[in-house]
């Protein structure tokens, strides 16, 4: 067995936490985010967009899952390559830096109006989405719309 893989599961941060990706496009991760990459043994990072709406920071072992799903894809061949053209297209490798950066490629973050900006960090299925300001705002109103309803349907299922 390799020694860098990690045998215990790395508990992804919960909550949403701001940043800033810089003019040269750099985005400092919180602290707890880097730790999760480092608890999964990641430095290197796929940072793409699969919706044109909201960037994700992909640990490399887990932006492989999806390259092998795509590649694998009988259904949807079309679709997948046109997925993965997208992800290409926008995306880039990165890895973490010293002072725990990574680089959002340029034209992703201009794309996106990423640059220079306040963005939100959310940690979902073992990555990192990068909300811009107008995607988080609108993430907030639809969370809140008909919230009682969404409420009360999950209690019943058993929601604490």
């Amino acid at each position: 067995m390799d020694p860098e893989i990690k045998t215990t599961p790395v508990e992804p941060p919960r909550g949403i936490y701001p940043a800033r990706v810089d003019e040269k496009g750099r985005l400092k991760l919180p602290v707890n985010f880097q730790e999760f990459l480092n608890g999964l043994g990641e430095q290197k990072v796929f940072i793409t967009s699969l919706d044109v709406r909201t960037a994700r920071i992909y640990p490399t072992s887990v932006w492989k899952e999806n390259e092998k799903l795509l590649a694998e894809s009988n259904d949807d061949p079309e679709g997948a390559e046109d997925i993965s053209f997208m992800a290409n297209d926008l995306g880039a490798d990165s890895e973490l830096d010293g002072q725990g950066r990574v680089l959002v490629p340029t034209e992703l973050r201009r794309l996106l109006n990423l640059e220079s900006q306040p963005v939100w960090l959310e940690c979902y299925q073992g990555g990192i989405n990068i909300y811009n300001k107008e995607v988080y705002e609108e993430r907030q109103r639809r969370s809140r719309e008909n919230l009682a309803a969404k409420l009360a349907a999950f209690k019943k299922k058993g929601l604490r």
